[in-house]
């Protein structure tokens, strides 16, 4: 059963702060019981973070939030210092970026 291992690594870890360790360790149990960490894919923890912040800026975008008064609250939940960091995901996913243009051409009217 996928996960026995990884809840297990976990419960030894009850009541207790989870070290870096044993969630990096549950992390490539998990993955490879799942078939997805194989020779040509290793996937990261931290793949999972970019993968949050992208998609939740993309989310931002399509639903019209305001991302600008929303980045301070994503930047602290990612633990960057500043917004900047947080910034770059835009930067990192071309759907984003795509998003983000169409925006600012909306908001300017293509006087940019």
């Amino acid at each position: 059963m996928p996960g026995t291992e990884i809840a297990e690594v976990l419960r030894l870890q009850r009541g207790r702060a989870l070290t870096p360790d044993s969630v990096r360790t549950a992390f490539i149990q998990l993955t490879t019981e799942l078939g997805l960490r194989t020779a040509a894919s290793k996937p990261r923890l931290h793949d999972l973070r970019h993968s949050f912040a992208v998609h939740t800026l993309i989310e931002w975008h399509r639903s019209g939030a305001d991302c600008e008064s929303r980045m301070a609250s994503l930047s602290t939940y990612l633990g960057h210092v500043n917004p900047v960091g947080t910034y770059w995901y835009l930067s990192a996913a071309p759907e984003l970026m795509e998003l983000a243009a169409t925006r600012l051409d909306g908001r300017f009217g293509g006087r940019l």
